[in-house]
C-alpha cells in the first residue's frame, strides 16, 4: 500500500492555485471539476464538495495537520513570503530549533497549516 496524495480543502480554488503555484513553485496536473491535482502530491478540493461529502463544517486553522515542504534557502524563501501578494499569517516567523533546523510556520490562505524546513540530512 502507498500513499499517494494528501488532499486539503480550499475555499476559493483559483486563489489556492495561485498561492500554491507562485509560493510553491507547484504546477496543477489535473483539473476535475472542483478536484486539483497538482505536482508534489497535493490535492486541492472545493471545501463545499468536501462539506457536501462529510456532512459537516469546515473547521480552518484546526492546527490537526500540517504540509511540510524543505528549502535550503530558507531565508530567500521567507522573503519570497514576505514579498507575495498574499497575506501571509505566521504561527511562527523563522525560528531554529535545538538541533540547528530552521523553520517558518504559517497558514495558507484557506486556515491549512504549512511547515517549511531546511533539510535535516
Amino acid at each position: 500500500m502507498r500513499l499517494r496524495n494528501v488532499l486539503i480543502a480550499v475555499n476559493d480554488m483559483d486563489r489556492a492555485i495561485k498561492f500554491y503555484k507562485e509560493i510553491f513553485s507547484l504546477q496543477v496536473i489535473l483539473d476535475q471539476d472542483g478536484n486539483v491535482i497538482m505536482t508534489e502530491g497535493l490535492v486541492l478540493q472545493d471545501a463545499a464538495i468536501w462539506k457536501k461529502f462529510l456532512g459537516k463544517d469546515m473547521i480552518p486553522k484546526n492546527n490537526m495537520t500540517e504540509l511540510y515542504f524543505e528549502e535550503s534557502d530558507i531565508e530567500g524563501f521567507v522573503k519570497k513570503l514576505e514579498e507575495s501578494e498574499f497575506e501571509i499569517e505566521y504561527v511562527n516567523k523563522l525560528m531554529t530549533h535545538s538541533w540547528g533546523q530552521k523553520v517558518v510556520r504559517f497558514y495558507d490562505p484557506d486556515g491549512n497549516l504549512i511547515e517549511v524546513g531546511t533539510p535535516m540530512n
